[in-house]
């Protein structure tokens, strides 16, 4: 009776302390979340005041309006939303035929030519960079969303979206697959009726992966946009910060409003999220 008191005196405890590291983990992360919050509403010379202060003593909704007249915001806005939004199609509809194929139809040298394109991620985008301007250059796609939107799709981020998908098609039972060619269902069908709706979480998981890396993205617009209008937001932030010095309140304010896309595709897919990792082998 003694013994089982302290096993469960002792899970109890340990569960206490799992979930307070937790806690102090998610505080930790949440700090500077809440000081670009905190920030973003504050006056110039509130910011770095000693003792720093979370909370403003006045709220200043005027910074988020001002963001708008010293840049194009709203056109940078636009730019990264409908370029991610392409992106993510794009990634998922190849990276999701290329992945069926590698998992399901066998041919020859299927995991040769699979290891070949692994590869390709483990070549740093520094090094790959001049050649892509100078094909960009050579199809006159510099100062367009052109490279934008293919280089991701084709590049390391599509054969990243290859391996998720394969890794979960994979998974699926075959017998759904047998069943279909009886019923004389050809590949394609069987891809778009059957495999699609079963690889949602698949699918969420790249999409999440992909809009972040792609929203995220400074390298590229920095090397092929030139003109302000088709800049996106990573660029467009770093235009607060001149030789004079950073507009700390604007930029936190244009912060706050560049994040909340990513936190609207991370909610709306969370749950697809975390049962597409557990199942495409991304867990540890």
């Amino acid at each position: 009776m003694k013994a089982t008191s302290s096993l469960s005196a002792r899970k109890s405890l340990e569960t206490v302390g799992t979930y307070a590291a937790l806690i102090l983990i998610s505080v930790i992360m949440l700090v500077p979340f809440l000081w670009m919050l905190s920030t973003s509403f504050k006056e110039p010379q509130d910011i770095f005041k000693y003792p720093p202060r979370f909370i403003p003593e006045s709220f200043n909704f005027h910074n988020y309006a001002e963001v708008f007249d010293r840049i194009p915001f709203g056109s940078f806005y636009f730019n990264s939303v409908y370029i991610a939004l392409v992106v993510v199609i794009g990634t998922a509809f190849f990276a999701s035929l290329a992945g069926y194929a590698f998992a399901r139809i066998p041919f020859a040298g299927r995991n040769i030519v699979f290891l070949v394109l692994l590869s390709a991620m483990m070549i740093p985008h520094e090094v790959t960079a001049i050649p892509m301007f100078l094909f960009m250059r050579e199809l006159n796609w510099i100062d367009t969303h052109w490279p934008l939107v293919l280089l991701p799709i084709f590049g390391a981020g599509g054969v990243f979206g290859i391996f998720v998908m394969r890794q979960f098609f994979i998974t699926v039972p075959k017998e759904l697959e047998e069943a279909a060619m009886i019923d004389g269902c050809s590949r394609f069908r069987i891809y778009a009726q059957i495999m699609l709706p079963i690889a949602k979480p698949g699918i969420a998981t790249l999409t999440i992966f992909t809009f972040v890396t792609n929203w995220n993205e400074f390298f590229d617009p920095l090397i092929f946009i030139n003109t302000r209008d088709l800049m996106t937001l990573p660029i467009g932030l770093s235009l607060f910060t001149d030789e004079v010095g950073t507009s700390w309140h604007h930029l936190m304010s244009a912060t706050v409003m560049a994040t909340v896309p990513l936190l609207i595709v991370f909610f709306m897919a969370q749950r697809q999220f975390i049962e597409g990792v557990a199942m495409t082998g991304l867990k540890e």
